[in-house]
């Protein structure tokens, strides 16, 4: 097994990795640290010939809270460049994970919210527990789904996007298969078996074949350009600049209900 701090990876004699994001203690939340090793991972397996797969997993069945608690403190009397450039790690750690040019595998459990659910969409399949949570949050704390919004639009389409983003609703496997998040879910005593079952056709393919019809299919999808990012980059920053920002991290910080809970939103 490779330890990098906050990923583990591990790689069987199949070919298949276990990618693995490795802070329990801290629901797997997406920190700078594991922005940086994710990103550098996702470079290096391109030029790895023993991996033919890649699994996508959480320590201690969580799979990924959001940001680091301690990240988005530092947000918070940050200036506008650096949010910007801290946005831009995230954006890019996604890109590099789109782009890898081998079958990508999520398994979704425990919880997925916010980044959480950017990173089941750039899987190319995932699965989920049905007992797992999941939710588009940013809203409620002011914000928006701006970084990972390019890879959620792109899985789930706008119309079922929509339903989602827009309320911060938080929603179980089965709906979050319905809206096209994720491929399917099943019972969390099934997931080893539903996560075999997805790896097993690649183990019969060449290395390369799937990693080319990937690329093809990307290029005929949505596409997540550079322009697209950087414009997903300043929404956020302004966004970050307003009022309700200020009071919703506030308020998720200090544990209290935002001022406009209960009050229509004013």
């Amino acid at each position: 097994m490779e330890e990098f701090g906050a990923i583990s990876v591990e790689v069987d004699e199949r070919g298949v990795a276990d990618l693995r994001l490795n802070n329990p203690e801290r629901r797997n939340a997406l920190s700078a640290q594991m922005m940086n090793e994710l990103a550098a991972f996702a470079r290096r397996v391109r030029d790895r010939r023993d991996i033919r797969v890649v699994v996508l997993s959480g320590a201690g069945g969580m799979f990924c809270a959001g940001g680091d608690l301690n990240w988005m403190k530092a947000q918070i009397n940050a200036n506008r460049e650096t949010r910007m450039a801290e946005a831009r790690r995230l954006a890019m750690m996604l890109k590099d994970l789109n782009e890898i040019p081998l079958p990508l595998i999520g398994r979704v459990e425990g919880a997925a919210l916010g980044g959480g659910v950017g990173m089941a969409c750039v899987c190319d399949i995932a699965i989920a527990s049905r007992d797992c949570r999941i939710g588009l949050t940013e809203t409620r704390l002011g914000l928006i789904p701006a970084t990972i919004g390019p890879y959620v639009v792109a899985r789930m389409g706008e119309a079922r996007a929509r339903r989602v983003v827009m309320s911060g609703s938080v929603f179980r496997g089965d709906e979050a298969a319905a809206l096209g998040i994720v491929a399917r879910a099943v019972e969390p005593a099934e997931m080893d078996a539903a996560i075999a079952g997805e790896v097993a056709p690649f183990l019969e393919l060449p290395q390369g074949s799937p990693g080319r019809a990937k690329a093809l299919v990307r290029s005929l999808g949505p596409q997540i350009d550079d322009a697209v990012i950087e414009a997903s980059i300043q929404r956020l920053a302004d966004t970050w600049e307003t009022e309700e920002a200020r009071e919703g991290i506030a308020a998720f910080l200090e544990k209290r209900k935002p001022r406009w809970a209960g009050t229509g939103g004013t």
